[in-house]
């Protein structure tokens, strides 16, 4: 992999909880193909954080961290330009996690309404672990582990990038006497050891899935997935309900369907004519806006089906791992380094150490 210190760093990642769909490529993921030219780019794969609410399914965990880096890998991230991460196999992550607690109140992290939405749409009620909440500061970890500027995410994620940009000061002004009434561009060049990191929110904020109500999501069986076929992609656009009854009925250009024909469809004067027709009822049905859809969905994911394909099977699944080594042993050299600066800032600089994967 080729980096240059001229290229400012970001940061992210996702949870292997299932494959990715639709809402992870607008979100974020495009934003992460893109930005491959741009940044020194480090993709985190939080399989320590899939425990938190799902540590009776190792076997399924670990499926999910080679599918999703089958997705990313389709999607057009490259090993070459960009550092693919295995979180659990870095463990400076979990001892700064261990030191970034000592930051953070219990009621601070309840106020973070992300865990609280999390804690709703999971129906965890008061039963979730300690690591669940453990896992919001760990997040902190996964981003100032490789002190990046930027944070792209989805705009359900600023919460948790507020939160880290709380700890990255704290820590700076504590342990690197940085002045608290410094700029947050500053903080490196006033002495801290981490920037506080901006999150870069994709173009499309929040899609909606398909049931047409709710944010596109795997729990709640709404998605349409970057592995799927032609033939299910066109089934799940077809389910898009907008209460629409005849093509000669005003629409609301609004609309769920609307919304996919703005994300998806990428003429935009002929985004421009969908929307004045189905506004005006000028004999348009939402049956034909969605095989249009459906046919730029399927444009868009046909690239992504070919490459995931090298990918599959025994061979494919070795060719994945040697790349989630090959990153995380890349990975580990910036890690370790940002946690000695830490720990020398921590008065902990006892002496240094080494570390490699066999």
């Amino acid at each position: 992999m080729t980096t240059t210190n001229a290229k400012p760093r970001i940061l992210t990642g996702d949870t292997p909880t299932g494959r990715l769909h639709l809402g992870h490529w607008v979100g974020s993921v495009e934003n992460r193909v893109r930005f491959q030219d741009e940044y020194d780019c480090y993709f985190l794969l939080a399989n320590m954080h899939a425990f938190t609410t799902r540590a009776e399914h190792p076997d399924d965990i670990r499926t999910d961290t080679i599918e999703i880096v089958r997705d990313w890998l389709a999607a057009g991230i490259d090993p070459e330009r960009s550092c693919i991460v295995l979180q659990t196999e870095v463990p400076a992550i979990a001892e700064m996690t261990w030191y970034f607690a000592m930051l953070l109140g219990y009621g601070r992290l309840m106020r973070n309404p992300t865990i609280k939405t999390e804690i709703d749409v999971k129906g965890l009620g008061d039963k979730y672990s300690f690591g669940f909440l453990m896992y919001a500061v760990g997040k902190i970890a996964d981003i100032l582990a490789f002190r990046p500027q930027f944070v792209p995410v989805g705009e359900d994620q600023i919460p948790h990038i507020e939160m880290c940009r709380e700890v990255a000061r704290r820590f700076d002004q504590l342990y690197c006497n940085v002045d608290p009434h410094t700029e947050d561009a500053d903080y490196v060049s006033a002495g801290g050891v981490f920037p506080v990191p901006g999150g870069l929110v994709g173009r499309i904020a929040r899609l909606v899935g398909t049931d047409g109500k709710n944010k596109m999501s795997k729990s709640l069986g709404n998605c349409i997935y970057l592995s799927d076929t032609g033939k299910q992609v066109q089934k799940k656009v077809n389910k898009i309900f907008t209460g629409r009854q005849s093509p000669t009925e005003p629409g609301d250009i609004t609309n769920s369907l609307l919304q996919y024909v703005d994300a998806f469809i990428t003429d935009k004067d002929r985004v421009a004519e969908l929307k004045r027709r189905y506004a005006a009822g000028d004999d348009i049905g939402d049956g034909h806006i969605k095989a249009e859809v459906a046919e730029a969905i399927n444009a868009l994911l046909d690239p992504m089906r070919n490459k995931r394909a090298e990918y599959e099977g025994p061979a494919g699944e070795a060719t994945v791992i040697d790349i989630i080594k090959s990153g995380t042993a890349r990975a580990n050299e910036q890690a370790e380094q940002t946690l000695w600066m830490a720990k020398e800032a921590m008065k902990l600089d006892f002496f240094p150490r080494t570390l490699s994967l066999g």
